[in-house]
C-alpha cells in the first residue's frame, strides 16, 4: 500500500508531448508561423517550475495550452493522467476548475464585487451551496493575509492586495496546480516579493504544484526548477536553489 502511495505522489500532473501550435495568416503554407515546435515537458506534484523567455519565445502560449485556454495543432498534452487534447470545449471548462487555478498579471477581478465575492467565483460555476462558498472564501482569504478585507472593493485594495485575492480566488477549488501568468508584472519590487512569499507558502506548505510565467531573474528565483523557452523551443530546463524558501527563513 505504501509503495503504490509513493507512486501516486510521483505521477505527473503535468505531461506535454511534442506540443506543436502552428498560426496559419494567409492562404499560402510559406505564411504558417510555429509559436511552439515540439515542446515536450513534464511537471511532478509539488513541483514550483517558472517558465522563461523574451517575448515571442513560446512561454505565453506553451501556458495557455497548459491551462486548457488553447489547443495544440498537434502533439499530447496530458493533465494529472487524462489527455485533454481532444475533450469537448463544455467538459473543458470542468477541467479548468477543477485541476488549475489561475493568477494574471492584471488581477482580473471583477470590480463591483468585493474581495468575498471575487474569491467566491469558481465556486459558484461549481454549483457549491452559498454557505459554503462563503466559508471557503473567508478561509482563501485569511490564508493570503487578507481578513478583515473581505468586504473591501478592488479599488480599495492596493495592487498587492488585489492580486491576493486572485491567488485566493486560485486555491479556494483545492486545485492541485496553480498557473502564474507574470503575476508580478503590475507591482513594485517589495510588493512583488511579499506576493512571491504567498506563492513559496502555496508550495511548501499547502503542496501546491506551481507553474509560473516570467521574465525578471529575481521573480525565477524562488523556483526550485527554471523552464527557458526561445523561438518555439525549450532550451534549457535546470533545478534551482531558491535562496528565498520558507525552510531557509525558519
Amino acid at each position: 500500500m505504501k509503495e503504490n502511495s509513493l507512486k501516486n505522489e510521483n505521477k505527473p500532473l503535468i505531461r506535454a508531448l511534442n506540443i506543436v501550435k502552428a498560426y496559419t495568416t494567409g492562404a499560402d503554407e510559406d505564411c504558417t508561423f510555429y509559436a511552439l515546435k515540439g515542446v515536450s515537458l513534464t511537471i511532478n506534484k509539488g513541483e514550483f517550475v517558472a517558465i522563461m523567455g523574451a517575448s515571442g519565445s513560446g512561454k505565453s502560449t506553451f501556458m495557455n495550452i497548459i491551462g486548457c485556454l488553447d489547443k495544440p495543432t498537434s502533439g499530447d498534452y496530458f493533465l494529472d493522467g487524462n489527455n485533454i487534447v481532444n475533450t469537448r470545449l463544455d467538459k473543458l471548462s470542468e477541467v479548468r476548475n477543477a485541476k488549475l487555478g489561475f493568477v494574471f498579471q492584471g488581477f482580473n477581478l471583477i470590480s463591483r464585487t468585493s474581495a468575498l465575492e471575487n474569491t467566491e467565483l469558481p465556486m459558484i460555476y461549481k454549483g457549491i451551496p452559498a454557505k459554503e462558498r462563503k466559508e471557503r472564501a473567508m478561509e482563501a482569504l485569511k490564508i493570503v493575509g487578507l481578513q478583515g478585507k473581505e468586504y473591501n472593493m478592488p479599488n480599495q485594495l492596493s495592487g498587492g492586495q488585489q492580486q491576493r485575492v486572485a491567488i485566493a480566488r486560485a486555491i479556494v477549488n483545492d486545485a492541485p496546480v496553480i498557473l502564474a501568468d507574470e503575476p508580478t508584472g503590475n507591482l513594485d519590487t517589495k510588493t512583488s516579493y511579499e506576493v512571491m512569499d504567498f506563492f513559496v507558502n502555496l508550495n511548501e506548505k499547502m503542496g501546491k504544484t506551481i507553474v509560473l510565467v516570467t521574465h525578471e531573474d529575481d521573480i525565477a528565483g524562488y523556483c526550485k526548477r527554471i523552464v527557458r523557452f526561445k523561438d518555439g523551443n525549450i532550451i534549457s530546463d535546470s533545478v534551482n536553489k531558491p535562496a528565498y524558501s520558507m525552510e531557509g527563513r525558519a
